[in-house]
């Protein structure tokens, strides 16, 4: 069992940055997959980044390519999302996810992870 514990959400505006961790109490030995997903108020989930823990190979939506940047701690067994050039319309609730499989992009995006943060609510203002 791997348990995942967010932070760093909170409120910017419009420009700015904000970094997201996720704390994994296993990270090395209970995952190879990796990812953040966010949902916007009244909106469905989305998969925003993705990284493959042992080889450290990325995937990212293309609302935040370019501006988001997900990236790994193995020794603080952490998951970050580096977030700037920050948009209103990324305000939501942002939530990590982990896998002990190495599991496809696809899979990935539909959401099937078997761990999952609480979230951490991220808010932009124009």
């Amino acid at each position: 069992q791997v348990q995942l514990v967010e932070s760093g959400g909170g409120s910017v505006q419009a420009g700015g940055s904000l970094r997201l961790s996720c704390a994994a109490s296993s990270y090395t030995y209970g995952t190879r997959s990796a990812g953040w997903f966010r949902q916007p108020p009244g909106k469905e989930r989305e998969g925003v980044a993705f990284i493959y823990t042992d080889t450290g190979s990325t995937y990212y939506a293309d609302s935040v390519k370019g501006r988001f940047t997900i990236s790994q701690d193995n020794a603080k067994n952490t998951l970050y999302l580096q977030m700037n050039s920050l948009k209103p319309e990324d305000t939501a609730m942002y939530y990590c996810a982990a896998d002990p499989r190495p599991i496809s992009i696809a899979t990935m995006k539909a959401g099937e992870f078997r761990y999952w943060g609480q979230g951490t609510q991220v808010t932009v203002s124009s």
